[in-house]
C-alpha cells in the first residue's frame, strides 16, 4: 500500500511540476504575445496601412503565436506532436486548396491596400468597369457608376490587370477633335478655337491651349484642341467647349461636314 501512495506520489510531483511549469509558460506566453501584437499595430499605424488590412493581418498573427504556444505547452506535457502537426499540415493544405480563389483575392487586396495604386474617391477603369471607388476591402474592391450601380470586383482580378486612375493626378488635359469644312479658312477656325479656349474660367494659362490642324479627312478638315484643367472641372469643360464651338462656328460661318450621300437618277 505504501508502495501504491509513493508512485502516485512521484506522478503527481512529475506531472505536477510539469503543470505548473505549463501554466507560467501560458501566462507568459500569452503577455509576450500581447506586446507583440502591440508593437505590430503600433507600426502599422506608422507606415500607414489600410484599416481594415491592418485589423485582419493582426488578428492573423495573434492567432498563429497562440497556436504556437499552445503546441509548445502540449510539447511540454509530453503529448505527442509529431501526428498532431501533420494533421493540422493536412488539413491546412486542403483548404488552401478549397479556398484558392479567396486566397488569391485575400492576396491581390494585400498587394492592392499596401502599394495604394487608387483609394477610396477615386475614379478608376479596370476589369471591363469604370466607377468611383467606393471601398477596398480585403476579398473585393466596391465601384459606384456615374449612374448609381454598385460593382463588386475580386481583388485577384484588380492586381493582376491594368487599371486607368482618372483622379490620380490634380491636372488632366481635354483632348478634342473638331470638324470644319474645307472651304472654311484654316487661321480663322484656328483663332475662333484659340478664343474659346483663352476665355474659359476653368482652362489653365499653364500650360498654353493648343490648336493644331491633325488631319485632312475624307470630307473635312480635322482640328485638334488640347486644353488643361484641374481633374475635378474636366468633364464641366468637356461639355461647356462641345456648346460653345458649335455656336461660334455658327455665329462665324464655319460648316461642320456631316456624312452625307448624292443620289443620281438616270431617266
Amino acid at each position: 500500500m505504501d508502495l501504491n501512495f509513493s508512485g502516485l506520489n512521484d506522478l503527481i510531483i512529475g506531472y505536477g511540476g510539469k503543470m505548473i511549469l505549463s501554466i507560467v509558460v501560458l501566462i507568459l506566453g500569452l503577455s509576450i504575445i500581447k506586446r507583440i501584437v502591440k508593437l505590430v499595430s503600433n507600426r502599422f499605424e506608422k507606415v500607414g496601412f489600410d484599416k481594415s488590412l491592418r485589423s485582419f493581418l493582426l488578428s492573423l498573427i495573434k492567432v498563429s503565436l497562440q497556436i504556437i504556444l499552445v503546441i509548445t505547452i502540449a510539447s511540454m506535457l509530453g503529448v505527442e506532436m509529431t501526428s498532431f502537426i501533420a494533421i493540422i499540415g493536412s488539413a491546412g493544405l486542403a483548404v488552401g486548396l478549397a479556398l484558392q480563389g479567396s486566397l488569391s483575392n485575400f492576396a491581390g487586396g494585400v498587394l492592392i491596400l499596401i502599394l495604394k495604386p487608387f483609394k477610396a474617391g477615386d475614379y478608376i477603369e479596370a476589369s471591363g468597369h469604370a466607377g468611383t471607388v467606393e471601398e477596398i476591402q480585403v476579398f473585393y474592391t466596391i465601384l459606384n457608376t456615374p449612374d448609381n450601380k454598385r460593382i463588386i470586383i475580386p481583388n485577384a482580378n484588380l492586381s493582376n490587370s491594368s487599371t486607368i486612375n482618372y483622379t490620380a493626378n490634380p491636372k488632366r488635359r481635354i483632348d478634342f477633335t473638331f470638324s470644319a469644312g474645307y472651304d472654311n479658312d484654316i487661321k480663322k477656325v484656328k483663332a475662333i478655337l484659340n478664343e474659346i479656349a483663352k476665355n474659359h474660367p476653368l482652362i489653365l494659362d499653364t500650360p498654353k491651349p493648343q490648336v493644331l490642324l491633325g488631319e485632312h479627312g475624307a470630307s473635312s478638315v480635322n482640328y485638334y484642341l488640347r486644353a488643361w484643367c484641374e481633374t475635378e472641372n474636366y468633364w464641366n469643360i468637356y461639355f461647356e467647349l462641345l456648346e460653345k464651338v458649335k455656336l461660334e462656328f455658327d455665329k462665324e460661318g464655319i460648316n461642320i461636314p456631316y456624312p452625307q450621300m448624292d443620289v443620281h437618277l438616270n431617266n
